[in-house]
């Protein structure tokens, strides 16, 4: 890791840093497998230079909206094991627009950790208290339990279930409120 790659967040365990090119090989790992990508449209890369163009697009968002998903480096290994955090969307998704998204996605052998709630919760903390939002969503397809159990156990309200891509979704919505309680 650069020394002047920025840190978003620390937890006992992990470590929420922006994505640098760096991270390719192990991008590419989570990206390029069809399990990973089994609730997410089941397209995965196929090479290294789709991982080179998504880590260049990601770190523009950075530039243009301040915020996108980080990078998630398990403390012990200082290995990337996913990405994780809150990205700005600017399309309308379920007749939303201009709202910030809760979003993770790890490698197949760092599932069923605890690192999806993890980083989740630690991400939810950075909207509330540093970029002082009112509220977040996030969506899941309606199959995925284990994406739909991460989001309920962090406090998610489930919503309704939606059409995203001709696949159902849950919708859920947090609000600053119900966190403060909860937490």
């Amino acid at each position: 890791m650069l020394d002047t790659t920025k840190i978003f967040l620390q937890t006992n365990r992990l470590i929420l840093r922006e994505i640098i090119p760096e991270d390719e090989t192990a991008f590419f790992e989570l990206d390029s497998d069809p399990e990973v990508h089994k609730y997410l449209g089941n397209n995965p890369v196929t090479s290294i230079e789709q991982i080179r163009a998504a880590i260049q697009f990601i770190r523009q968002q950075y530039v243009d909206n301040g915020i996108w998903r980080w990078a998630v480096i398990e403390k012990s290994t200082n290995n990337f094991i996913g990405w994780a955090g809150l990205k700005l969307i600017t399309e309308q998704i379920n007749n939303h627009i201009n709202y910030y998204d809760l979003g993770y996605r790890f490698i197949k052998k760092y599932w069923g950790l605890g690192y999806a709630t993890e980083a989740a919760k630690a991400s939810l903390e950075y909207g509330f208290d540093q970029l002082n939002l009112n509220e977040m969503y996030a969506m899941a397809d309606v199959e995925n339990s284990a994406s739909n159990n991460v989001l309920k156990k962090i406090g998610f309200s489930f919503i309704e279930t939606f059409d995203y891509e001709r696949i159902k979704h849950n919708w859920y919505k947090i609000k600053k409120e119900n966190w403060e309680n909860k937490f």
